[in-house]
């Protein structure tokens, strides 16, 4: 029986001379793996090897868990993404990677999330549409990554909250106190600990040895995620360091790709 669906491309390894396994996260089935057969010959029923990232319409054989399924057809969506266009910018591009290899990991195998789908789609879009300031190159650099890396925190944001990993970010976990109207208050003191699961504040911080101070800026922003596009990039940069520290509690390990995204 074959199946129908939309899918990104989250990750892609050769298999064979010819062949490839690839990992598509799709709309309606979830995360599947599948062989594609010939993909690499340049006539093949692919047009070419199948990249990452690449999106649009999928059929594949239905499969387990613990079989691949076959891959029979993959089809470009007219007008996608065309993400080839990254290139140019690597911490873009390093970006999409980082967030294509977190679903990766955070996901189950034919566990659908059709709402994380969209908001993933939605992530590489809007990344590829980010517009090239003609502005000196510092200063574009600068304006690129910061609008960038505001789209990853929020979908990073989003892929912990569809999976049901979201940290705390509005109150002390400890002691439940809110940060609403807190946070503004230059002497208030605000941590987040990934042992904890969230946010921390000044009275309860001492039960917590691998917490880490945040600035008023990093604290307001977390406890009220529409302060991100404001954000600088200094503040954006802070967020993005506690949340790859989350991740790489999450997963006993260090993403890959973190460390090209805490260096750019």
């Amino acid at each position: 029986m074959l199946t129908k669906d939309t899918a990104i491309c989250i990750r892609a390894i050769d298999y064979s001379e010819t062949s490839q396994i690839v990992t598509f996260f799709t709309r309606a089935t979830g995360k599947i793996s599948a062989i594609a057969k010939g993909s690499k010959r340049s006539k093949s029923a692919f047009d070419g090897p199948i990249e990452i990232l690449s999106f649009g319409k999928i059929v594949f054989s239905n499969s387990t868990k613990e079989k691949l399924a076959t891959l029979t057809e993959f089809e470009p969506a007219p007008g996608g993404p065309a993400f080839t266009l990254l290139s140019g910018n690597f911490f873009a591009l390093n970006c999409c990677l980082f967030a294509a290899e977190l679903v990766n990991n955070l996901t189950q195998p034919y566990d659908p999330h059709p709402k994380l789908f969209d908001s993933f789609l939605q992530f590489l879009e809007s990344v590829e549409e980010e517009p090239r300031s003609v502005e000196t190159q510092h200063r574009a650099s600068s304006i690129e990554h910061r609008n960038i890396l505001s789209l990853l925190i929020l979908f990073q944001l989003s892929l912990l909250k569809e999976v049901g990993l979201i940290p705390v970010l509005d109150a002390c976990v400890n002691c439940k106190m809110s940060f609403e109207h807190r946070v503004s208050s230059i002497e208030h003191r605000v941590y987040f600990s990934s042992s904890a699961n969230g946010l921390i504040c000044r009275d309860c911080e001492a039960s917590f040895p691998d917490k880490v101070r945040l600035t008023k800026n990093a604290a307001a922003c977390l406890a009220d995620l529409k302060h991100t596009a404001e954000s600088d990039e200094k503040t954006l940069k802070e967020i993005e360091k506690i949340l790859i520290s989350y991740f790489t509690g999450l997963l006993g390990r260090q993403p890959k790709m973190a460390k090209y995204i805490a260096r750019g």
